[in-house]
């Protein structure tokens, strides 16, 4: 097992040089050394504007979206003590999805820039309070798990119906495209708006390490232990709708990354859950980075999205971890 301090200075030094990658690869063709000019000194140029008002906050939205969904998916982990959980579990990012599709298909979506994503929040705002409504206060994890898939089921079933009934190719044609999630064409205002959903969220869930480690003991012996698990579970709620929510709206439906990442560093925490939460988030960030700049490069004309190469990567990795588990029990 890596010491923990080493791995997350690996991790983290993974992620900065992923995040220059990402500054230096596009269509525009500026080599490094110019265009890390152009970013720390304005020449009032389109190479300034390339870098400062386009690759630079899609660069940030990669750290924040797969941070935002590693850390998520890594605590539902924990709290369920299932390898199974991801963060879209609980319905968030299906009800964020569904606002979102009904922003683009009433028209919303075009009367100004944040119509999208705000109309995304507000459906998993509605979730959360839907999701707490059904478990009750003094609900336990399976109660948990069934109200968020029948939440995630009937968003689906709306976000189906809206493009099932929908008159306009055009607006079906923008939804499906939006689902399939991407960093492209995302500016300052996304990061300005997910910022504080996101740090808010991480606020909430990365104080909850001492108790997902004492749930590994069973919730009797966490609660003798002192861990009050009904304010652990409305923070593990929260913070997740909040850290999810936000992913979805500025980037669309991406999925594999909360449930893959989580199971590739278990092994190097020690299977703690605690600590598990903030290797996720670095691990999260690194991988929506790599798949980013991946979908730059494997078919730069043909504006791959990011979400189908996250599926295409994580399923076949998550399927391979399954064998690999399943085969060390035998």
């Amino acid at each position: 097992m890596i010491p923990f301090p080493r791995l997350l200075a690996g991790l983290a030094a993974l992620v900065v040089a992923l995040f220059l990658v990402s500054l230096l690869i596009g269509p525009a063709g500026i080599s490094p050394g110019r265009g890390l000019a152009a970013l720390f000194h304005d020449d009032g140029g389109p190479m300034t504007l390339v870098m400062r008002e386009i690759r630079l906050p899609r660069a940030l939205l990669g750290v924040m979206v797969g941070a935002s969904l590693g850390l998520s998916g890594a605590a539902m982990q924990g709290y369920l003590r299932n390898p199974l959980a991801e963060p879209g579990l609980i319905g968030v990012s299906g009800s964020a999805a569904l606002g979102a599709v009904l922003a683009i298909q009433t028209g919303v979506a075009a009367s100004f820039a944040l119509a999208l994503p705000l109309a995304a929040l507000a459906g998993a705002g509605i979730a959360v309070g839907l999701l707490l409504a059904l478990a009750g206060p003094r609900g336990d994890s399976l109660t948990l798990i069934l109200a968020g898939i029948a939440i995630s089921a009937l968003a689906g079933a709306l976000t189906s119906l809206v493009l099932n009934l929908s008159p306009n190719p055009f607006a079906a044609s923008d939804i499906v495209f939006w689902m399939l999630g991407s960093l492209a064409d995302r500016s300052f205002l996304h990061v300005a708006l997910a910022l504080p959903f996101m740090a808010g969220g991480a606020a909430l869930l990365l104080p909850l390490a001492r108790g997902l480690d004492t749930l590994t003991l069973g919730e009797d012996a966490a609660a003798a232990l002192g861990t009050r698990l009904g304010r652990l579970r409305l923070m593990l709620v929260a913070g997740t709708a909040a850290m999810v929510g936000a992913a979805t709206a500025v980037a669309g439906t991406i999925g594999f990354v909360g449930l893959v990442v989580p199971h590739l560093l278990r092994g190097a925490v020690g299977a703690r859950p605690g600590r598990l939460l903030a290797a996720s988030a670095l691990g999260g960030a690194a991988m929506v980075l790599a798949a980013d700049i991946a979908v730059r490069i494997v078919l730069p004309g043909r504006d791959l999205k990011l979400g189908v190469l996250t599926a295409i990567v994580g399923a076949p990795l998550f399927l391979h971890l399954v064998y690999r588990t399943r085969r060390d029990l035998e």
